[in-house]
């Protein structure tokens, strides 16, 4: 089974990048505009339209408020076995450390995953500092 880890520190406080992540309805606007085009809610489910024109079912698992960390699966699209996790910790006096984990089979497509990971996470990162710098 694949493990990948992206991490990166961002320019805004954790209260801020948290409550952007938190918004399981709105991660084409708050989280990672023009990474991902739409998310429309099914229920607890979120299909979500990524800029490469693939569309994923993710399923929540845990929002963990007090952790400040969410968790899902891809129940569909191209793994037969899909989690992941992101969480936001504190990075100094007013910054945070965004950590996003996700396992998944099959291993081939870690590594077309790991590429996609690297892109939304920088996408993160260019978003909450725009929105915390006005």
């Amino acid at each position: 089974m694949a493990s990948i880890r992206e991490e990166i520190s961002i320019a805004a406080p954790p209260s801020e990048v948290w409550a952007a992540l938190r918004d399981w309805g709105a991660l084409h606007e708050r989280l990672v505009p023009g990474f991902v085009l739409d998310t429309r809610l099914d229920g607890a489910d979120r299909i979500v339209t990524f800029f490469n024109g693939s569309v994923l079912r993710e399923v929540l698992i845990d929002l963990d408020d007090d952790a400040r960390r969410l968790v899902w699966s891809i129940v569909d699209g191209p793994y037969t076995h899909h989690n992941a996790s992101a969480q936001v910790l504190p990075d100094g006096e007013r910054s945070s450390l965004f950590v996003w984990i996700a396992d998944l089979l099959p291993d081939e497509l870690a590594t077309t995953t790991a590429g996609l990971m690297a892109q939304g996470t920088r996408v993160v990162k260019q978003t909450l500092e725009a929105a915390t710098a006005s």
